[in-house]
């Protein structure tokens, strides 16, 4: 089995979705310190101008002294107006803004409570429902597991894929500094990369940002060229031989 694991990001770029579509199963990582002004509770699309602007969920309770699944949205109908609001500008040049106004609001009106993490993991599993990725996830709070006291940065994948009997383990390509690949290889687990390469496409008036919120992507394309960037865009590394990082 070939797992990821993230934090549940808040309608992430693309790239996000080009590792979910790589591994077999996912884990929904929500069980470390929340860190505020993150991807997790904010993201990026076109600008009505010139550039971007930030599309952001207000939360009632943000800080490190708590867990990322502690982390709770203020108001979540206002968040969801306040964002429609921002995407509005697309509507007469988008030609898939329809469809993403509806994705966005079934993302909120089925999240099962006000938790950030939850309202996330509606999110993602809304797009991956619409773009046909499939989209097999377990939470870690939610795992049984008794995880020891002062793990570090590189050492939560090995120890969770460990635990779940993961046989492959991909991360994307930016993290690659944190992991010691012995120490996947002394558990018998396959170390990979994943490297999404730009994805360009046509923005009509507007001028082509990169790196934007899933959304902005969705807008301009269609599920079905969407998959085809995927696959032509991700590239997996590894696994990693020894000796290696």
């Amino acid at each position: 089995m070939r797992l990821g694991i993230m934090q549940p990001y808040f309608f992430p770029y693309l790239g996000y979705f080009s590792l979910i579509a790589s591994v077999d199963e996912w884990v929904v990582f929500d069980v470390t310190q929340y860190t505020p002004k993150t991807w997790m509770n904010r993201n990026r699309i076109l600008h009505p101008e010139s550039g971007w602007q930030y599309i952001t969920v207000a939360l009632a309770s943000a800080s490190i002294a708590i867990k990322t699944a502690e982390a709770t949205v203020l108001d979540p109908e206002k968040s969801k107006r306040t964002i429609l609001g921002k995407l509005s500008h697309y509507r007469k040049d988008a030609p898939c803004y329809d469809e993403v106004v509806t994705l966005v609001e079934r993302s909120f009106d089925r999240s099962p409570d006000d938790s950030l993490a939850a309202l996330n993991i509606s999110a993602l599993t809304a797009v991956c429902d619409y773009l046909e990725i499939p989209f097999s996830f377990r939470v870690a709070s939610r795992l049984s597991l008794e995880y020891p006291p002062n793990l570090g940065a590189g050492d939560w994948a090995p120890f969770i894929c460990r635990e779940l009997g993961a046989s492959e383990y991909v991360n994307p390509v930016g993290g690659r500094h944190l992991f010691d690949a012995a120490k996947f290889r002394n558990m018998g687990i396959d170390l990979y990369f994943c490297e999404f390469e730009e994805f360009q496409y046509d923005t009509a008036r507007f001028k082509f940002e990169p790196h934007l919120s899933v959304l902005d992507v969705m807008m301009w394309n269609s599920p079905e060229s969407i998959r085809a960037a995927i696959q032509r865009h991700t590239r997996l590394t590894g696994p990693i031989a020894p000796g290696g990082p």
